[in-house]
């Protein structure tokens, strides 16, 4: 079975969690018939031991050599945001991308992705306590501060801790799908897979008792039922609150408005039956609730940057290539 070779790169006080993260979530995925297997190594630009973030030492044997038979280079969250990373690190990283490897910088990591120069001309984001810090680094990339995680060509930038679990649950849905993702999400008991273009940062992320809100088991509901006439008023009504408070309280949950709350789970369902059905296009627009096929290419648009029709073909053609170490994946 083919395999996709994900290189993490440690360094003198990296960040242990996000260090597990893509074994976490790319080394549990069974790939069964529906994509290549992850085969997570490790490198730095010394080998030997390394101390995390919190305390423990960690044995990297090799330097920065697996970099370069690698198909996805994930970097951790680097430790100041104002100190450059390693020239040695950098030219690993500009050769890795030049000859067509994925790059991953998870929240700081971002930072040295933008010492590499891959961030110029390029969309990227990080984590919104360090935003004034990398603008100003890098004026010549478009940052977006705002956001959960962001894919530009072969590079892909992704904000503070938990968001680290997103971004590699969105590697895994390339490759693999929705289901894949989701079915990794439950083991790791996170939420599904959320946009990339969600807010990154939530006033009141979770109430202090589940007793507070029934605002998760209404969104359940309202996922079960995205092919209904949904308004802010009906689920309101659901949640047994006035329009104002169920506003309000909406908006500190999930760190957007209802409306593109809304419009976001329609398309992540829209994609898994566009990936594991061969259903027409208009009758999923109408299975998950935009009614028309025109309303579900412009968010389709407007959210993802293509079209129904191609995400279907560009997923199926992934999910069919058999990666090798002479011809990467393209991400």
């Amino acid at each position: 079975m083919s395999s996709l070779h994900v290189c993490v790169v440690a360094f003198e006080g990296v960040s242990l969690f996000h260090l597990s993260v893509p074994a976490m979530v790319l080394g549990a995925a069974d790939a069964g018939a529906n994509g290549p297997r992850y085969e997570v190594t490790y490198c730095a630009a010394r080998p030997g031991k390394v101390r995390s973030d919190q305390g423990l030492t960690i044995e990297v044997p090799e330097g920065l050599s697996p970099m370069e038979r690698a198909d996805i280079v994930i970097v951790p969250a680097w430790g100041d945001s104002e100190m450059a990373a390693p020239a040695e690190l950098a030219h690993a990283l500009r050769r890795a991308h030049a000859r067509g490897a994925l790059i991953v910088g998870l929240c700081l990591g971002a930072f040295v992705l933008g010492d590499a120069g891959l961030l110029d001309g390029r969309e990227a984001t990080t984590h919104w306590v360090a935003r004034e810090v990398f603008a100003r680094r890098f004026p010549r990339s478009h940052f977006r501060p705002d956001v959960l995680y962001v894919a530009d060509g072969n590079v892909i930038t992704s904000a503070g801790t938990v968001a680290a679990i997103d971004c590699c649950l969105h590697l895994l849905r390339q490759h693999h799908g929705a289901d894949a993702a989701n079915r990794i999400a439950r083991l790791l008991v996170t939420p599904p897979h959320r946009q990339g273009g969600q807010a990154q940062y939530i006033e009141q992320p979770v109430p202090q008792l589940p007793s507070e809100s029934r605002l998760p088991d209404v969104l359940a509901w309202a996922r079960a039922h995205l092919d209904e006439a949904l308004s802010l008023d009906a689920l309101a009504e659901v949640a047994h609150m006035s329009r104002r408070t169920f506003t309000r309280r909406f908006r500190e949950a999930t760190g957007t408005t209802f409306i593109k709350w809304l419009n976001a789970e329609r398309v992540a369902r829209a994609q898994q039956l566009l990936e594991t059905t061969d259903m027409p296009i208009e009758c999923i627009a109408s299975q998950v609730g935009f009614g028309t096929t025109l309303s579900l290419r412009q968010q389709f648009a407007a959210q993802l940057g293509t079209t129904p029709s191609d995400y279907r073909r560009t997923f199926c053609q992934a999910v069919r290539r058999k990666p090798s170490r002479e011809q990467p994946a393209r991400g």
